[in-house]
């Protein structure tokens, strides 16, 4: 009979909700960030004996991001999440690894409002995920959820398989919407997160718009491969498409033609078009999309 061994692990504190106001006299800046830490390393005891000796409370890593937040302030959420994954691991010896990941929620000023109100952004969420292990080598992970996009036309959907429980139609002009989940890995130290991303995100909505599509997967290399020629300091990009489909209405038991313009928004079921896109000689992951 085998053995039974403890195989990886590891612990921290989900979701912090973070808040950081930055006051320049009358003029507010504001950062609101939900931090993910999680901590690995020599730490078997606790699961094994119960022994917690090596074990730093969640709790304590929930206090560390508000201390740095208000010792260091928040700029590039990459910049704040590699800061605190080197401090956990600089000053917990049987820390060996540190992940910290962050979303962030863009809020945007009130128009012709005063330099303290603002108005929560309602597009995508922007995220990054740091690891930084006991030998120094850091990995950063930047992107982005939600982003919601949609063509009203060109885009097909034809020539594809069948089999005897196909009763899908080929289309050749039908609306095209997906909400884009990316994350993109950075091939070293990037010089501004902030303007990283802005090419990015650029990216993925100029070749989402600017494709004719013949497949969500054909779609999904596009924005993938523009986001890498955009980016040099970029070496590999994943994307997550939801397939948002919008079904033309059948009106004719009222009388009336659908000519490609009354459409279903189905939420589900839906398809879910995945995959990455990468340069050729892009260094290992890692832990990167742990």
């Amino acid at each position: 009979m085998s053995s039974i061994v403890l195989g990886p692990n590891r612990y921290g504190k989900a979701e912090t909700r973070l808040v950081r106001v930055a006051r320049e006299g009358p003029v507010h800046h504001l950062k609101d960030l939900s931090v993910s830490t999680s901590l690995s390393g020599d730490m078997d005891a606790a699961h094994l004996t119960g022994d917690n000796a090596a074990v730093l409370p969640t709790d304590s890593q929930k206090n560390t991001v508000y201390a740095f937040a208000a010792r260091h302030g928040v700029g590039e959420i990459e910049e704040f999440a590699a800061l605190l994954a080197r401090h956990f691991v600089a000053t917990r010896p049987p820390v060996r690894h540190a992940r910290v990941e962050i979303e962030e929620y863009a809020w945007n000023r009130v128009p012709g409002g005063p330099p303290h109100a603002f108005v929560r952004d309602g597009g995508a969420v922007r995220t990054c995920v740091v690891h930084h292990d006991d030998d120094g080598s850091t990995t950063v992970v930047s992107g982005l959820k939600d982003l919601v996009v949609l063509n009203t036309t060109a885009s097909e959907f034809h020539g594809f398989a069948v089999d005897a429980y196909t009763t899908l139609q080929p289309a050749t002009d039908r609306v095209l919407a997906t909400a884009v989940t990316a994350r993109w890995r950075h091939a070293g130290e990037t010089a501004s997160y902030g303007e990283s991303y802005a090419r990015a995100r650029r990216g993925l909505l100029d070749a989402f718009a600017g494709t004719r599509s013949l497949s969500l997967q054909q779609t999904l290399y596009a924005m993938g491969e523009r986001v890498l020629a955009g980016g040099p300091e970029l070496c590999e990009v994943r994307l997550s498409l939801p397939n948002r489909h919008h079904l033309p209405v059948d009106l004719s038991p009222f009388g009336l033609p659908n000519d490609n313009e009354v459409f279903h928004a189905a939420d589900r079921p839906y398809g879910l078009i995945e995959g990455t896109v990468l340069r050729e000689d892009a260094p290992d992951a890692g832990f990167a999309w742990e």
